[in-house]
């Protein structure tokens, strides 16, 4: 009986231990809050001194952010882009592996940015666009990259497709000029985002075989839907789409901590250890004290439980997805909307994760109620193609950060229509997705797709025989 009182004492004083240094920094000011109220000096405490500190931390806090903000455009505004279109050999013979490995290789680019770097010269790291656009039926693909690392992007692309072709062209996004009641052009689009948290992945071509290179009769490949439907537009009509990715910085709040932080792979193991709470138990250990955690996956849990712990094993990339439809107003077919909003849907996971329509411009865009007008509509059409051809899903300009969505819900951006104040702006979504995903969205089709309107090299090159006379 002793001893196990004993052992009683000696846990709670082990708990009120760990809760004194987890704590410790709320301990000391309730003791010193109580203090000031002893002495009578708590409220002229709170109106001489703290109040205006927390005004000065907010102020400092508000100038901090227009000055990160500031430096980090005008570093953005001296990066230059250019635009690169990969056209894919006649025989695409290797896996979307090939992909991957391309993504993993030229578009990883994560580095350690010191203080002075980030803070004061406005340091941010590159983000790149993967796209896939159809002009009148001719489908294309292209990479938008910065400069900088033009060289890196072309070495790695012809180490995976050697016969591919790669060269510099106009931006294609140029020929629309603007969406307006007075303009040629209408056009409708929408951004992706993914139905469940991030930890749950879509479906891959491992998952479609691709991963074993069956014979090309045999291939199932899940972007032919999407170049078929990009392959059948009419003169006059365009498609595009584009994924803008950029390594995964975003760090989570570590529950328990004041400022302890993790990564996306923790957070994805967060999502794994909740979902599995009510099949967890502890079992005892061998010495007093100590105990193990068992987990029970019941069978409806294990294919999703293996699919996420295999997403985070690969290199993870923050992404943003978004796709257009314009055409010349008198060839512009709204059924193609809805062909567009659904060309993921080979993705999609029952148990898992699919991509999800979102900030789509049409006239339920701001309530889902009441409908907006026509000219609405077309100013939402319009900024989907101003942040279309600007690549934008990192560093939206100031005025669309004050402006957000996620701010200005309905009714106020009813109410305060642009001609009196201001429209609030899409909140642009992003999440992970991890080479092995990326490069299912984004890849050659093999030669089973036999779509005459994708621009290919119609004929291999070779290098000169060694021993021609000089």
């Amino acid at each position: 009986m002793a001893f196990h009182e004993a052992a009683h004492n000696e846990g709670f004083w082990e708990h009120l231990e760990h809760f004194i240094i987890k704590y410790w920094f709320l301990i000391l000011v309730v003791i010193f809050c109580i203090y000031l109220w002893n002495k009578g000096l708590f409220y002229p405490f709170i109106q001489k001194g703290v109040l205006p500190l927390i005004g000065t931390i907010i102020l400092g806090r508000l100038a901090w952010k227009l000055w990160v903000h500031y430096i980090q455009q005008d570093f953005i505004s001296g990066i230059d882009f250019v635009l690169l279109e990969i056209v894919p050999p006649r025989d695409v013979l290797r896996s979307p592996r090939a992909m991957e490995l391309f993504i993993t290789n030229a578009l990883y680019h994560w580095s350690m940015k010191g203080g002075k770097e980030e803070y004061w010269q406005g340091a941010v790291w590159f983000w790149f666009s993967l796209e896939i656009a159809s002009i009148e039926g001719q489908v294309h693909f292209y990479i938008r990259t910065p400069t900088r690392v033009r060289s890196l992007i072309e070495t790695q692309m012809y180490a995976q497709y050697p016969q591919a072709q790669i060269k510099e062209v106009e931006d294609y996004t140029l020929a629309v000029d603007k969406i307006s009641k007075d303009s040629a052009w209408n056009g409708w689009g929408c951004e992706f985002g993914l139905r469940k948290h991030q930890a749950f992945p879509v479906s891959t071509y491992v998952d479609f075989g691709l991963d074993d290179d069956p014979k090309e009769e045999y291939k199932v490949d899940p972007i032919s839907p999407v170049i078929e439907l990009f392959g059948s537009m009419q003169k006059g009509e365009q498609m595009w789409l584009q994924i803008v990715i950029t390594p995964s910085k975003k760090e989570y709040h570590t529950h328990g901590t004041w400022f302890g932080t993790h990564d996306w792979i923790i957070e994805s193991q967060n999502v794994i250890k909740e979902m599995m709470r009510p099949y967890t138990r502890r079992q005892k250990g061998v010495e007093e004290g100590e105990y193990a955690l068992e987990i029970r996956v019941p069978d409806f849990y294990k294919n999703t439980v293996k699919f996420m712990s295999a997403k985070t094993s690969k290199l993870g990339f923050e992404t943003g997805i978004r796709v257009m439809y314009v055409a010349k107003k008198e060839k512009f077919n709204a059924n193609k909307r809805r062909d567009l909003r659904l060309i993921f849907r080979q993705y999609a996971k029952a148990d898992s994760n699919e991509f999800w329509r979102i900030n789509s411009a049409q006239p339920d865009f701001y309530s889902g109620i009441f409908t907006a007008s026509p000219k609405t509509v077309m100013l939402l059409a319009n900024r989907m193609l101003r942040e279309y051809r600007e690549r934008q899903f990192f560093h939206e300009p100031l005025h669309q950060k004050i402006f957000s969505q996620a701010y200005w819900r309905w009714p106020i951006p009813e109410v305060f229509t642009i001609d009196n104040i201001i429209k609030a702006y899409a909140h642009p979504h992003t999440f992970v997705l991890n080479t092995e995903e990326l490069a299912t969205i984004w890849h050659f089709p093999g030669q089973i797709l036999k779509v005459p309107t994708l621009e290919r090299i119609e004929s291999k090159e070779a290098a000169p025989p060694t021993n021609l006379p000089i």
